[in-house]
């Protein structure tokens, strides 16, 4: 299951509303790359992927591929602001480490996914 905050969810809604056309929803995935092996990417879509799962939070879609799923279980997005900046920040209780600037990481340990989707 991945969460979605109260802030990230507001902060995913002020982004749709600035959008010029409304996306159909926000994909969440996890994808190869950075110096801890994988990295994660958020981007909106105007269609969900043929073995996407599609799950609905705070009002928006949320589309997640089923090779992004093994790793996002159990993941809460979060958005945080502080004098260094502000984004999306993941916090997932499957990753072993990550780089030092936080962007990438490594973790995966097993199958885990629950039927609940996304709240």
């Amino acid at each position: 299951m991945v969460a979605l905050t109260e802030r990230a969810v507001s902060k995913v809604k002020e982004m749709i509303e600035a959008q010029a056309q409304a996306p159909a929803g926000m994909r969440i995935a996890v994808v190869g790359g950075g110096c801890s092996g994988f990295s994660y990417s958020m981007s909106f879509e105007n269609n969900p992927g043929m073995l996407d799962k599609t799950y609905n939070s705070g009002g928006f879609k949320v589309f997640v591929d089923q090779a992004s799923l093994l790793y996002l279980d159990g993941v809460e997005v979060d958005f945080v602001e502080t004098l260094e900046g502000s984004g999306f920040k993941f916090n997932n209780p499957q990753v072993k480490s990550t780089c030092g600037c936080g962007s990438s990481f490594n973790g995966y340990s097993g199958p885990r996914i629950s039927d609940q989707g996304i709240s």
